[in-house]
Protein backbone atom coordinates (compact mmCIF):
# COMPACT_ATOMS: atom_id res chain seq x y z
CA UNK A 1 0.00 0.00 0.00
CA UNK A 2 2.57 2.62 1.04
CA UNK A 3 0.82 5.08 2.31
CA UNK A 4 0.10 6.70 5.41
CA UNK A 5 -3.13 7.58 7.86
CA UNK A 6 -2.37 10.70 10.25
CA UNK A 7 -4.55 10.41 13.38
CA UNK A 8 -4.78 12.23 16.61
CA UNK A 9 -1.27 11.13 18.37
CA UNK A 10 0.08 8.86 15.87
CA UNK A 11 0.49 8.21 12.21
CA UNK A 12 0.67 4.75 10.54
CA UNK A 13 2.29 4.18 7.28
CA UNK A 14 0.84 1.15 5.36
CA UNK A 15 3.28 -0.92 4.02
CA UNK A 16 2.92 -4.45 1.86
CA UNK A 17 3.08 -6.65 5.17
CA UNK A 18 3.15 -4.53 8.34
CA UNK A 19 2.05 -1.26 9.71
CA UNK A 20 4.15 1.17 11.01
CA UNK A 21 2.57 3.18 13.83
CA UNK A 22 4.63 6.62 14.86
CA UNK A 23 3.28 8.14 17.90
CA UNK A 24 3.39 12.13 18.30
CA UNK A 25 5.53 13.61 20.97
CA UNK A 26 3.01 16.43 22.53
CA UNK A 27 1.91 17.33 26.31
CA UNK A 28 -1.48 15.70 25.11
CA UNK A 29 -0.03 12.43 23.69
CA UNK A 30 -0.32 10.14 25.99
CA UNK A 31 2.86 9.03 27.72
CA UNK A 32 2.41 5.23 26.89
CA UNK A 33 2.84 6.20 22.84
CA UNK A 34 5.67 8.60 23.73
CA UNK A 35 7.48 6.04 25.55
CA UNK A 36 7.30 3.72 22.67
CA UNK A 37 7.77 5.26 20.19
CA UNK A 38 6.50 3.86 17.34
CA UNK A 39 6.00 0.28 16.28
CA UNK A 40 5.96 -2.40 13.34
CA UNK A 41 2.67 -4.43 13.62
CA UNK A 42 3.11 -7.43 11.86
CA UNK A 43 0.00 -8.39 9.57
CA UNK A 44 0.20 -11.61 10.29
CA UNK A 45 0.19 -10.56 14.13
CA UNK A 46 -3.44 -9.17 13.48
CA UNK A 47 -6.82 -10.75 14.18
CA UNK A 48 -8.84 -8.15 12.52
CA UNK A 49 -9.57 -4.72 11.85
CA UNK A 50 -12.30 -2.36 12.54
CA UNK A 51 -13.74 1.22 12.15
CA UNK A 52 -16.22 2.56 14.21
CA UNK A 53 -18.17 5.81 15.21
CA UNK A 54 -15.68 7.90 17.87
CA UNK A 55 -16.64 10.88 20.48
CA UNK A 56 -17.44 13.96 19.29
CA UNK A 57 -17.06 14.14 15.65
CA UNK A 58 -14.30 11.09 15.45
CA UNK A 59 -14.12 8.01 13.83
CA UNK A 60 -11.56 4.96 15.50
CA UNK A 61 -9.55 2.51 13.21
CA UNK A 62 -8.52 0.01 15.35
CA UNK A 63 -6.57 -3.11 14.99
CA UNK A 64 -7.06 -6.26 16.98
CA UNK A 65 -4.17 -8.31 17.40
CA UNK A 66 -3.75 -12.10 17.60
CA UNK A 67 -4.08 -13.79 20.60
CA UNK A 68 -0.18 -14.16 21.92
CA UNK A 69 0.83 -11.93 18.99
CA UNK A 70 2.00 -9.20 21.24
CA UNK A 71 4.16 -9.44 24.64
CA UNK A 72 2.24 -5.70 25.42
CA UNK A 73 -0.77 -6.49 25.59
CA UNK A 74 -0.61 -9.90 26.98
CA UNK A 75 1.34 -8.12 29.64
CA UNK A 76 -1.25 -5.23 29.55
CA UNK A 77 -3.96 -8.33 29.89
CA UNK A 78 -6.87 -6.10 29.17
CA UNK A 79 -6.27 -3.24 31.74
CA UNK A 80 -5.48 -0.48 29.32
CA UNK A 81 -7.94 2.26 28.98
CA UNK A 82 -9.64 3.19 25.93
CA UNK A 83 -7.27 6.45 24.97
CA UNK A 84 -3.94 4.39 25.52
CA UNK A 85 -4.53 1.45 23.57
CA UNK A 86 -1.75 1.46 21.10
CA UNK A 87 -3.26 -0.27 18.28
CA UNK A 88 -6.26 2.84 17.84
CA UNK A 89 -6.18 5.04 15.61
CA UNK A 90 -8.78 7.95 16.00
CA UNK A 91 -9.91 10.43 13.28
CA UNK A 92 -11.72 13.20 12.11
CA UNK A 93 -15.40 12.03 10.47
CA UNK A 94 -15.04 13.27 7.85
CA UNK A 95 -12.08 11.10 6.80
CA UNK A 96 -14.55 7.98 7.55
CA UNK A 97 -14.44 7.01 3.81
CA UNK A 98 -10.40 6.92 3.40
CA UNK A 99 -10.38 5.28 6.80
CA UNK A 100 -12.86 3.04 5.42
CA UNK A 101 -10.59 2.43 2.69
CA UNK A 102 -7.81 1.46 4.58
CA UNK A 103 -9.33 -0.99 6.53
CA UNK A 104 -10.60 -3.05 3.78
CA UNK A 105 -7.67 -2.83 2.31
CA UNK A 106 -5.45 -3.94 5.60
CA UNK A 107 -8.20 -6.58 5.64
CA UNK A 108 -8.38 -7.80 2.06
CA UNK A 109 -4.41 -8.58 3.46
CA UNK A 110 -4.87 -10.75 6.65
CA UNK A 111 -3.70 -14.72 6.55
CA UNK A 112 -3.33 -15.32 9.58
CA UNK A 113 -6.32 -15.92 12.92
CA UNK A 114 -6.43 -17.18 16.37
CA UNK A 115 -3.46 -17.67 18.85
CA UNK A 116 0.05 -17.08 18.03
CA UNK A 117 2.26 -19.66 19.02
CA UNK A 118 5.33 -16.98 19.34
CA UNK A 119 5.52 -13.41 19.29
CA UNK A 120 5.12 -11.15 16.18
CA UNK A 121 5.28 -7.92 17.76
CA UNK A 122 8.83 -6.96 19.07
CA UNK A 123 9.13 -5.77 22.79
CA UNK A 124 10.30 -2.56 24.17
CA UNK A 125 14.47 -2.93 24.64
CA UNK A 126 16.18 -3.39 27.61
CA UNK A 127 17.68 -2.13 29.51
CA UNK A 128 14.50 -1.00 31.38
CA UNK A 129 14.36 0.53 34.54
CA UNK A 130 11.59 2.09 37.05
CA UNK A 131 10.80 2.93 40.63
CA UNK A 132 8.30 1.02 42.63
CA UNK A 133 6.87 2.47 45.44
CA UNK A 134 8.78 0.19 47.45
CA UNK A 135 11.76 -0.04 45.98
CA UNK A 136 13.45 0.11 42.35
CA UNK A 137 13.28 -2.57 39.49
CA UNK A 138 15.68 -3.20 36.61
CA UNK A 139 15.81 -5.22 33.49
CA UNK A 140 19.17 -5.74 31.60
CA UNK A 141 17.91 -8.62 29.16
CA UNK A 142 18.55 -11.28 31.56
CA UNK A 143 17.54 -10.57 34.83
CA UNK A 144 14.88 -8.43 36.74
CA UNK A 145 16.46 -6.69 39.92
CA UNK A 146 14.61 -5.52 42.79
CA UNK A 147 16.47 -3.00 45.09
CA UNK A 148 14.71 -2.22 48.40
CA UNK A 149 13.26 1.70 48.82
CA UNK A 150 14.24 2.03 53.01
CA UNK A 151 10.88 4.13 52.66
CA UNK A 152 8.12 2.17 51.39
CA UNK A 153 9.50 -1.86 51.80
CA UNK A 154 7.95 -3.85 53.81
CA UNK A 155 9.65 -5.84 57.03
CA UNK A 156 9.45 -8.87 54.86
CA UNK A 157 11.04 -7.74 51.56
CA UNK A 158 14.00 -5.94 54.00
CA UNK A 159 14.94 -9.32 55.36
CA UNK A 160 14.59 -10.66 52.48
CA UNK A 161 17.12 -8.43 50.90
CA UNK A 162 17.71 -7.31 46.87
CA UNK A 163 16.67 -10.00 44.82
CA UNK A 164 17.95 -10.77 41.17
CA UNK A 165 15.90 -13.06 39.48
CA UNK A 166 17.32 -14.58 35.97
CA UNK A 167 15.15 -15.25 32.79
CA UNK A 168 15.64 -18.67 32.59
CA UNK A 169 14.43 -19.06 36.35
CA UNK A 170 10.57 -17.40 35.52
CA UNK A 171 7.88 -18.48 33.39
CA UNK A 172 5.92 -15.28 33.06
CA UNK A 173 4.94 -11.97 34.88
CA UNK A 174 1.70 -10.34 36.70
CA UNK A 175 0.89 -6.44 35.76
CA UNK A 176 -1.62 -5.03 37.50
CA UNK A 177 -2.55 -1.66 36.20
CA UNK A 178 -0.77 1.62 39.00
CA UNK A 179 -4.89 2.85 37.81
CA UNK A 180 -6.03 0.42 39.87
CA UNK A 181 -6.58 0.51 43.57
CA UNK A 182 -3.71 -2.42 44.03
CA UNK A 183 -1.39 -2.25 41.62
CA UNK A 184 2.03 -4.23 41.25
CA UNK A 185 4.13 -6.47 39.30
CA UNK A 186 5.47 -9.56 40.05
CA UNK A 187 7.55 -12.17 38.66
CA UNK A 188 6.35 -15.72 38.26
CA UNK A 189 8.98 -18.27 38.96
CA UNK A 190 8.84 -21.57 36.99
CA UNK A 191 7.94 -24.91 39.34
CA UNK A 192 4.33 -25.74 40.75
CA UNK A 193 2.53 -22.31 42.06
CA UNK A 194 2.76 -21.85 46.32
CA UNK A 195 -0.22 -22.79 48.11
CA UNK A 196 -0.06 -19.22 49.44
CA UNK A 197 0.43 -16.40 47.81
CA UNK A 198 1.82 -13.65 49.76
CA UNK A 199 0.15 -10.29 49.35
CA UNK A 200 2.41 -7.89 46.75
CA UNK A 201 3.99 -5.43 49.76
CA UNK A 202 5.11 -8.53 51.42
CA UNK A 203 6.22 -10.94 48.56
CA UNK A 204 9.90 -10.73 47.34
CA UNK A 205 9.32 -11.33 44.23
CA UNK A 206 7.02 -8.78 43.44
CA UNK A 207 7.43 -4.25 43.52
CA UNK A 208 3.81 -2.69 44.36
CA UNK A 209 2.80 0.89 42.76
CA UNK A 210 1.31 3.71 43.90
CA UNK A 211 1.77 7.26 44.49
CA UNK A 212 2.94 8.16 41.06
CA UNK A 213 5.34 5.32 41.19
CA UNK A 214 5.55 2.53 38.88
CA UNK A 215 3.11 4.52 35.92
CA UNK A 216 1.90 2.89 33.08
CA UNK A 217 3.91 4.16 30.30
CA UNK A 218 6.89 2.96 32.63
CA UNK A 219 6.32 -0.31 34.75
CA UNK A 220 3.75 -1.80 31.77
CA UNK A 221 7.07 -1.83 28.72
CA UNK A 222 9.28 -3.38 32.07
CA UNK A 223 6.70 -6.39 32.19
CA UNK A 224 6.78 -6.41 28.58
CA UNK A 225 10.40 -6.55 27.63
CA UNK A 226 10.75 -9.31 30.62
CA UNK A 227 7.79 -11.18 29.04
CA UNK A 228 9.31 -11.30 25.97
CA UNK A 229 12.49 -12.77 27.22
CA UNK A 230 11.06 -15.46 29.57
CA UNK A 231 8.52 -16.72 26.46
CA UNK A 232 12.20 -16.87 24.04
CA UNK A 233 13.83 -18.76 26.25
CA UNK A 234 10.92 -21.26 27.29
CA UNK A 235 8.59 -21.78 23.96
CA UNK A 236 4.91 -22.11 24.76
CA UNK A 237 5.01 -25.77 23.62
CA UNK A 238 7.53 -26.60 26.23
CA UNK A 239 7.44 -24.18 28.81
CA UNK A 240 6.72 -25.86 32.29
CA UNK A 241 3.19 -25.44 34.14
CA UNK A 242 2.76 -21.88 35.57
CA UNK A 243 -0.50 -22.18 37.12
CA UNK A 244 -2.12 -19.02 38.00
CA UNK A 245 -3.40 -18.82 41.69
CA UNK A 246 -7.29 -18.61 41.92
CA UNK A 247 -7.50 -15.80 44.03
CA UNK A 248 -5.48 -13.44 41.94
CA UNK A 249 -7.55 -14.75 38.92
CA UNK A 250 -11.24 -13.80 41.25
CA UNK A 251 -9.15 -10.35 41.91
CA UNK A 252 -8.98 -9.94 37.92
CA UNK A 253 -12.10 -10.92 37.15
CA UNK A 254 -13.53 -8.46 39.76
CA UNK A 255 -11.46 -5.52 37.52
CA UNK A 256 -12.74 -6.09 34.43
CA UNK A 257 -16.32 -6.01 36.01
CA UNK A 258 -15.26 -2.68 37.11
CA UNK A 259 -14.25 -1.77 33.89
CA UNK A 260 -17.37 -3.54 31.87
CA UNK A 261 -19.56 -2.03 34.49
CA UNK A 262 -17.42 1.33 33.52
CA UNK A 263 -18.04 1.07 29.55
CA UNK A 264 -14.83 0.56 28.89
CA UNK A 265 -14.94 -2.59 28.23
CA UNK A 266 -17.80 -4.26 25.88
CA UNK A 267 -19.93 -6.85 26.96
CA UNK A 268 -18.08 -9.20 24.34
CA UNK A 269 -14.66 -8.58 25.18
CA UNK A 270 -15.71 -8.80 28.86
CA UNK A 271 -17.15 -12.15 28.22
CA UNK A 272 -14.41 -13.30 26.52
CA UNK A 273 -11.47 -12.07 29.12
CA UNK A 274 -13.55 -13.72 31.75
CA UNK A 275 -13.77 -17.03 30.12
CA UNK A 276 -10.33 -17.23 28.94
CA UNK A 277 -9.08 -15.94 32.97
CA UNK A 278 -11.48 -19.02 34.17
CA UNK A 279 -10.10 -21.34 31.87
CA UNK A 280 -6.60 -20.59 33.03
CA UNK A 281 -7.75 -22.29 36.75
Amino acid sequence: MGDVLAGFHAVWEFESDSVLIRYERGIRTPKLFQALGERRIPLSAVEEVRLAPGRRGTVVLRLLPRAGADPLMEAADGQLKEGSDPYRLVLPAERESEAASRAGELTSRLTESGPADRYLVAAPEAPLQFKAYDGKAAFDGTSVQFRWSWTGASSAKWKAGDQSYPVADLCGVEWRSPEALAGYLRLRASGPAPDVVPEPDQDPAAVVFGLGYGPVHESLPFAAAVLAAVRSRRPVPAAPPCRRDPADIAERIRHLGELHQAGLVTDEEFAGKKAQLLAEL
